[in-house]
């Protein structure tokens, strides 16, 4: 196992030189590349992963914050997606107490006979998750409902309000579980590179195993690694990969855009959530609190382009705005939006289909003639489940020696009993860094010493690193981001041994990305 922090990125490139053949090698930094390589460095193999740019910068740190069973996927029949996708939220709560928390739901009753649906239909959603269950579901009268939900519209549609049913579900904080994801991989002794973008990949007949041009983004040089059994698992871009590794190969995804707003906890003043069953384009809507504010989403767009930082469309925007408006007593509006962040999932391409709303949302496996293995759609809550199936099809197609799968009950890096916020165990040494006590953004409380701990020990190597995915701020508040950019900057740069030049364009570099987030 190893024993030091992954603080220091030229040690690790140094390390990788030294290494010329990795058991495995996972290409993408995002939920389901993490997850493998953590089954597989958990089984013992030798395992290094390779982030283009930082670990869930992409579709895995724009989630609608939810670990779920996934009541739209009860409600269209799909029974064995949703009782797998519950065991798996049982488990990551167990595995990750620090990061997992059960949420209560309400479903707004309005017309005649909604309760009794609704509560029908989330008895068996309990049923389903058998002893992994959050909670039982229960119906709830109109005075129960206002108590606990209320903003919650008195009428919808010329309909009074009757009442609720509530359920329970997990919510976690995604860009940090992918942290915790990254950290566990290091404990195993595996290594993880940020930064670091495949711009090759060939396979040696004669060696009999996968070689891979790197490019370091930071210094622009190239290196090369060997794997044993090669993973593509980059999300909504593993068709540029495979058409790296096979050209000509038939793309597998059908991109969709899901968009979601932050307001000030107001709208909502309630510790539990608000599930809208069906909006106009048969998604289902959240209103949700996390870290003090409310995030409402999501939306369902195809998107024929993969941009690697999405922006929401205004007609997006306005539609969320109004399907959240009918629901809440106080409408919200474009001046509300604290943040707006936009996200592509990599759905699973079906001939025909035109809406991605019908698409599946169940992943796909598959190997090309060399053998890489691609693995692309499912969701957060299935990562474990999605990476324990890698690697048992690397085992099957004997790329790796046969070793059983652990994580069902690995403990992530940082879990604990005892509860102390999204950094579990690391918190205490978090207190003992120098500005502890010195907050940066008061919307999302990260201080100085957190940020220090970025650099140090979760491999943050610039501002958007440690405002975006480190701590949130720039999904709950992207103007309060923009401003604590310069102490970042300063703080990110003294760690790094950075001059004052690199803090200025880190800075203006930040506060552009960040007004992106805004509506202005």
């Amino acid at each position: 196992m190893r024993t030091v922090t992954p603080s220091s990125r030229a040690s690790l490139l140094r390390e990788l030189d030294q290494t010329p053949l990795f058991d495995v090698v996972v290409i993408g930094g995002g939920a389901s590349g993490l997850g493998t390589a953590v089954d597989a460095a958990s089984r013992g193999y030798g395992t290094l992963l390779l982030e283009a740019r930082d670990f869930a910068k992409g579709t895995s740190s724009k989630a609608t914050k939810l670990v779920h069973g996934g009541v739209r996927y009860l409600a269209q029949g799909n029974v064995p997606l949703v009782r797998k996708a519950l065991r798996e939220r049982g488990l990551l709560a167990r595995n990750a107490p620090h990061l997992v928390q059960s949420l209560g739901f309400i479903v707004p009753a309005y017309r005649f006979g909604d309760k009794l649906i609704y509560g029908a239909g989330l008895k068996m959603y309990d049923w389903l998750a058998g002893s992994l269950n959050f909670g039982a579901s229960r119906t709830l009268s109109l005075a129960q409902t206002r108590e606990k939900s209320p903003m919650l519209a008195g009428s919808l549609d010329g309909h009074a309000l009757r009442g609720g049913t509530l359920y329970c579900d997990g919510q976690f904080d995604d860009a940090r579980l992918a942290v915790a994801l990254m950290r566990t991989l290091f404990d195993l002794g595996g290594i993880a590179v940020n930064n670091a973008a495949v711009c090759g990949v060939g396979f040696d007949r004669a060696a009999g195993h996968h070689r891979l041009t790197v490019t370091d983004a930071e210094t622009g040089g190239t290196f090369t690694v060997g794997a044993r059994c090669l993973v593509n698992a980059t999300g909504v871009w593993v068709d540029a990969i495979r058409a790296m590794a096979e050209p000509g190969a038939r793309p597998i995804v059908a991109p969709s855009q899901g968009v979601h707003l932050t307001l000030p906890a107001r709208f909502l003043q309630s510790n539990d959530a608000i599930l809208v069953p069906k909006t106009k384009d048969g998604r289902v809507l959240f209103i949700v609190p996390w870290h003090g504010h409310a995030i409402v989403g999501t939306t369902d767009t195809p998107r024929h382009d993969l941009p690697l930082d999405p922006r929401a469309s205004d007609e997006d925007i306005d539609f969320i705005l109004a399907a959240a408006g009918d629901y809440l007593s106080v409408r919200p509006t474009r001046d509300d939006v604290l943040s707006v962040w936009a996200g592509l999932r990599p759905l699973v391409k079906s001939d025909g289909q035109a809406s991605t709303a019908a698409l599946s949302r169940e992943h796909t496996i598959e190997t090309n003639a060399a053998g890489m293995i691609t693995v692309t759609g499912g969701k957060w809550t299935t990562y474990r489940l999605m990476a324990q199936e890698v690697i048992d099809m690397a085992v099957e197609k004997r790329l790796l020696p046969a070793a059983p799968c652990r994580t069902a009950s690995l403990p992530l890096h940082g879990a604990t009993a005892e509860q102390h916020g999204s950094y579990g165990s690391d918190a205490a040494l978090i207190e003992s860094l120098p500005g502890a006590q010195n907050v940066l953004v008061k919307a999302s409380g990260l201080t100085e010493a957190q940020t220090r701990f970025a650099v140090r020990a979760e491999l943050a190597r610039g501002v958007e690193d440690v405002l975006a995915r480190r701590n949130r701020a720039l999904f709950l508040d992207a103007a309060a981001a923009r401003d604590a950019a310069p102490e970042v900057a300063r703080i990110v740069a003294d760690e790094l041994g950075k001059s004052r030049e690199w803090e200025a364009e880190e800075v203006a570099r930040f506060g552009e990305f960040a007004r992106r987030w805004m509506l202005e």
